[in-house]
């Protein structure tokens, strides 16, 4: 057992060490979300319905992977939990490109669905960073993490441009160069985490067991589900977390479509760029926020603040100028939502059953976003992006209704 100054300066380390792990995993995921929706429509026609499957693929992949990823951890340790999910992220950065190059929409998909572990390897992190953190650190530790993202993921986004030209001049197609950029940042990550992070903090933490939380089996998921069910907290915080979600891909998805349709494709990255920025930069000041406020009131600023994007988003029609604000709130609220709910579930919840406990929600709002993301080309389609805007909206009430429920002294409802 580790006195407290020892511990400090382990989880110092330990924090230095997501930090690169993530501004590595955030370039590679924001050059994915920005481009993979023009990959499906150069393929299937650029009026498809399907052109959300990019994003939903990766989602669907992170909600698959973190409980896969959790299980390991709870067995051995963040360490190896983080270096699998980032190789095999890695290697789908790879596989995408060759399915961008050969038009292979299979290949294509199978690659998207392994990018999917490197965004619930990025999203597990964050557990990581509070493992050794003292009770009311926790919010700044999660924060501190998801900060390191901005630098990542906006500079994922600026990349992509040359990445493009770079697969040109090497004789690729357009699309296919931004992909393998992707595959080797991750295994860059990967790198990093498999030397650097040591000692693993799960380990000290004393949160691993010799079998380890059976998560991918059906009874374990249904166990967790029964502990977070019966914690009113566990349940207010992952309803934040799978509304804050959803509310975010609906709008992020399409939002690269709607410019484009709209002749504005060159902004597309830019305008993406700012929206990753919001969900990231401001993480240190809402962390410290949720620690000295509570989680109840930072998941409520949250749902406010998803709405106004929303909202923003639904009254832009084809001024992108618009969508600059819109996709920037579209991130703030998302990151008082995701901070909020996070710390609330580890709070709700015993040491022993936190490491199922947060596979199990990371796995519901992966794949309720997926979710959200896949259905967004259809409805965009069908009725139009200001309809799925509106519904985005609809999502934020839902989760600013529920804080009201919660903060009035009553059971809050179970929205997953």
């Amino acid at each position: 057992m580790l006195d407290p100054v020892e511990q400090a300066a382990v989880q110092r380390r330990v924090l230095r060490v997501l930090t690169v792990g993530q501004v590595l995993g955030a370039a590679a995921l924001a050059s994915a979300f920005t481009v993979g929706a023009f990959v499906v429509q150069e393929m299937l026609g650029h009026d498809t319905p399907w052109a959300g499957i990019a994003t939903a693929t990766v989602t669907l992949g992170t909600a698959t992977m973190a409980q896969l990823l959790s299980r390991l951890m709870g067995r051995r340790g963040r360490r190896p939990g983080l270096q699998l999910g980032y190789l095999l992220a890695g290697i789908g950065g790879l596989l995408a490109a060759l399915g961008a190059e050969r038009s292979l929409l299979p290949v294509f998909l199978i690659g998207l669905f392994l990018l999917g572990s490197g965004q619930a390897s990025n999203l597990l992190a964050r557990y990581a960073a509070a493992d050794l953190a003292a009770v009311d650190q926790r919010g700044r530790a999660m924060s501190r993490i998801l900060f390191a993202s901005t630098f990542g993921a906006v500079l994922g986004p600026v990349l992509i441009a040359p990445a493009e030209r770079a697969g040109q001049a090497l004789g690729f197609g357009f699309y296919t160069g931004p992909w393998a950029f992707t595959g080797l940042f991750f295994l860059g990550a990967m790198v990093n985490t498999a030397v650097r992070l040591r000692p693993d903090p799960l380990v000290l933490a004393a949160g691993t067991t010799p079998r380890g939380p059976r998560a991918v089996d059906g009874p374990a998921r249904r166990q967790a589900l029964a502990i977070i069910g019966n914690s009113s907290g566990a349940r207010l915080a992952l309803t934040a977390m799978v509304l804050s979600q959803m509310a975010m891909v609906t709008v992020m998805a399409m939002t690269p479509v709607h410019l484009k349709l709209h002749g504005h494709e060159t902004v597309s990255a830019y305008v993406i760029s700012s929206h990753i920025a919001g969900m990231y930069a401001f993480s240190p000041l809402v962390g410290r926020f949720s620690d000295k406020q509570g989680r109840l009131p930072t998941i409520l600023i949250g749902g406010v603040l998803l709405f106004l994007a929303a909202a923003l988003a639904t009254v832009s029609g084809d001024v992108e100028q618009l969508l600059f604000p819109a996709l920037w709130l579209l991130g703030i609220g998302w990151s008082f939502g995701l901070i909020g709910g996070s710390s609330l579930l580890v709070e709700s919840v015993s040491p022993a059953d936190r490491v199922r406990v947060q596979g199990t929600a990371d796995l519901l709002m992966s794949f309720c976003g997926g979710l959200a993301g896949l259905s967004s080309g259809f409805i965009r389609g069908t009725f139009g992006f200001p309809v799925l805007t509106q519904l985005a909206a609809l999502a934020a009430l839902a989760l600013i209704g529920a804080v009201t429920v919660a903060r009035r002294g009553a059971n809050p409802p179970v929205l997953v």
